[in-house]
C-alpha cells in the first residue's frame, strides 16, 4: 500500500553526458558553448537566443545567452540529492527539449536507442525511485520510430514518451504522425507533451533582448502547447486515436483558460458540427480535456492551478518541478528551490479552497495513471 503523502515529480529533466557531447560538437542551436570571458559552459536552446549568441561570439564584453550548464543537468547523484532535499519519493525523468529533433535521419535511431538505454540504466540504479519517459527519433524513417516504441515497451522503467510540438516537422495535426500516435497508444504509453519552439521571434518586438527569457518561456511556451493541442483537436486526432492519453506540460499552457473561447470560435465558424444522417455528436474540447488529457501542476500559482483543476478534473493533475530549470535565487543549487515550493504551495492552497485533492495531485494520481505501484 502506497502512503497518501507520497510525492511524485512527473516533470523533471536530465541531459545524459553523451547527449551533451553531441551538443558540444554542433555549430548551430541547440549547442553547448564556452565563451572566452567566462569559465562556465552554457546551454543554448532557443531561437530567440541566436542573435545574442552571434554577438557574444564576436564581442567578448557581450553577456552570453543560454543557461549555465551546472551538474544539475547531467548528474544522477544530483537528481537524487534534489529529490531527497525536497522529499520527493518518485521522479519520472525525461530528456529535456529539443530531444532528438535536430538529428540527421541516419543518426537518430541509434542515438535515440542509446539515450533511452541510459535513462533505463539510471532508473535501474535507483529501483523504485526513478521511472522515465522515453524519447523517439522523429527525424528517422517511420519503421525506425516504430521500432523505438517497441524497444521502449521492453524497458522495465519506461512509462511513456516525451514529445515536442513539432512532431515529424509539421505539427501534431500532421496525418503522417497518426501511425506513431496509434503505436504509442497501443503500447499503453502516456505522451508527455512539452514545448520548445515557442512563437516567432518577431512577436516579441525590437526590445526582446532586454527582457531575458521572460517572453519566450512565460508566454511562448504555454501558447505553443495551446496551439498544438487545439490543432490536434480540430484535425480530429483525439477521435481517430481514442486510446491516446496525453500529459500536458505547464498545466496545459492556456488551454484551461481559453477552451471556452476555442469552443465559441468552432461553433461560429460552423466547424466540426457533425451534420448528416447517423453523424455522431461532437465531443467538445472540454470533453477531451476530461477524457484524454492530464495536466501537470507546473503553473506556480493558485489561480492557474484552480483553472487547470476545474478544466481537467482533480483526478487528472500531477505535481512537477521542472528541475533543473529555474534554479534557486538565494539558497544555491544544493538548497531549496523556489520553483518547487511555488508549485507545492499552489497545490496546498487549491486544496484548502476545496478544489481538488492535494494528496492526489502531489502523488496518487501519477501512481495510478502511470502505474508506478508495482515498482515503488
Amino acid at each position: 500500500m502506497v502512503p497518501k503523502n507520497f510525492v511524485v515529480d512527473v516533470h523533471t529533466h536530465m541531459y545524459p553526458p553523451s547527449y551533451i557531447k553531441i551538443l558540444e560538437t554542433r555549430s548551430t542551436i541547440p549547442i553547448v558553448r564556452s565563451f572566452p570571458h567566462s569559465s562556465e559552459r552554457r546551454l543554448i536552446l532557443l531561437e530567440s537566443e541566436v542573435e545574442s549568441l552571434e554577438k557574444a561570439l564576436k564581442d567578448p564584453s557581450t553577456r552570453p545567452p543560454g543557461r549555465p550548464l551546472s551538474s544539475q543537468y547531467t548528474s544522477l547523484d544530483q537528481k537524487i540529492r534534489f529529490m531527497d532535499v525536497h522529499k520527493i519519493d518518485i521522479s519520472v525523468i525525461s530528456l529535456a527539449n529539443p530531444w532528438l529533433d535536430f538529428l540527421d535521419a541516419d543518426d537518430a535511431g541509434a542515438i535515440g536507442a542509446s539515450v533511452n538505454e541510459e535513462f533505463s540504466n539510471m532508473c535501474r540504479q535507483h529501483h523504485g525511485r526513478l521511472f522515465f519517459f522515453g524519447t523517439l527519433p522523429l527525424t528517422a524513417p517511420l519503421e525506425t520510430i516504430l521500432a523505438s516504441i517497441k524497444q521502449l515497451r521492453d524497458l522495465k522503467y519506461c512509462r511513456g514518451i516525451i514529445l515536442g510540438t513539432s512532431g515529424l516537422g509539421k505539427g501534431l495535426d500532421d496525418p503522417a504522425l497518426l501511425p506513431i500516435l496509434e503505436a504509442v497508444a497501443a503500447a499503453q504509453f502516456t505522451i508527455f507533451l512539452h514545448p520548445h519552439y515557442g512563437l516567432p521571434n518577431e512577436v516579441w518586438g525590437p526590445r526582446a533582448e532586454e527582457y531575458g527569457h521572460v517572453l519566450p518561456l512565460a508566454l511562448g511556451f504555454p501558447m505553443e502547447t495551446t496551439i498544438a493541442v487545439a490543432r490536434m483537436y480540430l484535425a480530429g486526432v483525439f477521435d481517430k486515436v481514442p486510446e491516446l492519453r496525453m500529459l500536458l506540460a505547464h498545466s496545459g499552457g492556456t488551454l484551461p483558460f481559453l477552451a471556452g473561447r476555442i469552443e465559441s470560435c468552432i461553433l461560429h465558424d460552423g466547424l466540426l458540427s457533425g451534420k448528416g444522417k447517423g453523424a455522431k455528436s461532437r465531443r467538445t474540447i472540454w470533453d477531451v480535456l476530461r477524457e484524454q488529457v492530464y495536466l501537470d501542476a507546473v503553473i506556480y500559482s493558485e489561480v492557474g492551478l484552480k483553472a487547470a483543476t476545474e478544466a481537467s478534473g482533480g483526478d487528472r493533475l500531477m505535481f512537477g518541478t521542472d528541475h533543473p530549470f529555474f534554479p534557486p535565487l538565494v539558497t544555491g543549487e544544493e538548497g531549496l528551490w523556489e520553483s518547487v515550493s511555488l508549485n507545492a504551495d499552489a497545490v496546498a492552497k487549491t486544496n484548502e479552497a476545496g478544489v481538488g485533492s492535494a494528496a492526489a495531485t502531489m502523488g496518487m494520481n501519477a501512481i495510478r495513471v502511470l502505474n508506478l505501484v508495482e515498482q515503488a
